[in-house]
Order: structure tokens, then C-alpha cells, then sequence
């Protein structure tokens, strides 16, 4: 498979985490980066997992100014979940996918929310959650789409 598919959807989902938003639509945002990082583990384990999660982690805490390695250490445990369980969860219907992705944004942002709790820099509201339920429900469409990107570019 070309590498080409898989650098530009994470560019692009790197534009829409960056993109600006309206003050209330900001906690609603679908941890984009997180789930293109999810379907690539899943769907071509062998090229993509740990090393590129945690490249990927460590953009977004450059590109947010948050501590060095805190977005890098999660992603980088997302992928690897999903490298142990890509060949179980490849099977599953959409909406049991988006269950489990469900629980890798709560896996993502529970140890995000604990490093920032632990330099002083948060407190948990209810709304910090809203991301996960986000990512879940765009899951389906999500994937479909690089799926059939990836089956396009394999067949050209």
C-alpha cells in the first residue's frame, strides 16, 4: 500500500484538531488525530503503531504548548492497545468499534486529565468527556472513508 493515503489523512486530521472553533463548539471536537492514528494501527499494524503514535502525540504537544511527552505517552499506549487487539476489533460490527474506541478516548483523556492534575494545571468538568462521545459517534463515518481511500489506492 502507498504511504501517500496514510500521511495525508493524518494531515489532515492534524488541520481539523487545529482548526479554530466557536468558543461552545471546542468541547464537542472528535479527537481526530486520535482516531486516523486508531484506524491505520488497525487496518496496517506493520507499518503503523507505537513510534508513529507517539510522533503524532509529541506534534500535538508542540502544537499546544502542553507538557513535553504528555499527548505523545497516551498516544503512543493507544496504539499499542490497538496493535494487540487490531485482529479482534477489525471484526467487529461498526457500532462495537465505536464502543471501543469510545473506551480508548476515555483511556487517552483519563491519563491526559491525571498528568495535568498532577502539575495543578486542571480540574475535571464534565464537559472535558464530551470529546469521547464525539469521536465515537464519528467513528463509523471515519472509517468508511479511509477504508475505501486505502481500497482505492490499492487497486490503481
Amino acid at each position: 500500500m502507498n504511504s501517500l493515503p496514510v500521511l495525508l489523512s493524518f494531515l489532515l486530521a492534524l488541520m481539523l484538531t487545529s482548526l479554530p472553533l466557536p468558543e461552545g463548539a471546542v468541547i464537542y471536537r472528535p479527537e481526530w488525530l486520535l482516531l486516523v492514528l486508531i484506524y491505520w494501527t488497525m487496518a496496517i499494524p506493520e507499518r503503523v503503531g507505537i513510534f508513529t503514535g507517539w510522533l503524532l502525540g509529541l506534534t500535538l504537544d508542540v502544537m499546544y504548548g502542553s507538557l513535553l511527552g504528555q499527548n505523545a505517552m497516551t498516544f503512543a499506549l493507544v496504539a499499542y492497545l490497538v496493535g494487540i487487539l487490531h485482529l479482534r476489533v477489525r471484526m467487529f460490527p461498526l457500532w462495537q468499534q465505536s464502543f471501543m474506541v469510545l473506551i480508548l478516548i476515555i483511556i487517552h483523556l483519563a491519563l491526559n486529565a491525571w498528568v495535568r492534575g498532577i502539575t495543578g494545571q486542571f480540574s475535571i468538568v464534565w464537559t472535558y468527556w464530551m470529546p469521547a462521545l464525539t469521536s465515537s459517534l464519528v467513528w463509523p463515518f471515519l472509517f468508511i472513508l479511509l477504508r475505501d481511500l486505502g481500497r482505492q489506492r490499492i487497486s490503481r
